[in-house]
């Protein structure tokens, strides 16, 4: 692989790392606003929000607590859209059958509507964006993950984590969810896609090399 195919196939994997890093400290400030209240009651949360929201305090008071939450909320549907570039690249890449097209023709429009739902919401202010795109995003995403992931396993697609992350991202998303926040809960997905996507580029640069182009044992000796 090429010093310029490294590169690429090292920035697949930013919006993983700055969802992981986004994902406690924006949970951190929707558990300061009203509506984020009650997630503190739960004891899974407790233990871990409230001393990193006193170590992390000069991150989460610059501001009154719905314009913190809001602002680090803008940072989800740019990793998203991320995401989506990654999956799409991903599809381009390969040769699908009956399943694995119907999986691209919910996921990859899934993502789509994940992205407006949450710009909208985030950055625009409009509430109703999250229900009128985020939420019938999200399922279509999830519905096409599930058949991403049997399709890429009935091709015994490599690596395996891929479609396991694809397959377990539901469950997965609801555990973060419960723990963090619901872009906490995209993380999985985020790292399905990237793993995949840094999988084909090196996959490509395997094949751009032509043949003879490497001397053969007879050669070398």
């Amino acid at each position: 692989m090429s010093p310029e195919q490294r590169q690429t196939s090292w920035w697949v994997w930013v919006p993983t790392g700055v969802g992981a890093v986004l994902a406690p400290l924006h949970a951190l400030a929707r558990f300061a606003t009203p509506d984020g209240k009650e997630d503190l009651e739960s004891g899974a949360v407790q233990w871990w929000a409230e001393p990193a929201a006193r170590a992390l305090r000069p991150l989460l008071d610059w501001s009154d607590v719905d314009t913190v939450y809001r602002a680090y909320g803008k940072v989800w549907p740019v990793l998203l859209a991320a995401t989506a570039l990654s999956a799409l690249q991903v599809s381009r890449s390969r040769r699908p059958g009956r399943l694995e097209r119907w999986g691209w023709r919910l996921t990859l429009p899934g993502l789509v509507l994940m992205v407006l739902g949450l710009f909208g919401f985030f950055w625009i202010g409009l509430d109703v964006a999250y229900i009128a795109a985020g939420m019938p995003g999200y399922l279509l995403t999830v519905v096409g993950s599930v058949l991403l992931g049997i399709a890429f396993l009935r091709d015994g697609y490599r690596p395996w984590l891929v479609p396991a992350l694809l397959l377990g991202w539901l469950p997965l998303d609801l555990a973060l969810s419960a723990v963090l926040s619901a872009g906490a809960g995209t993380l999985p997905m985020m790292a399905a896609w990237a793993l995949a996507n840094s999988t084909a580029r090196r996959g490509e640069s395997r094949r751009s090399i032509p043949p003879g182009a490497l001397p053969s044992s007879r050669q070398s000796a």
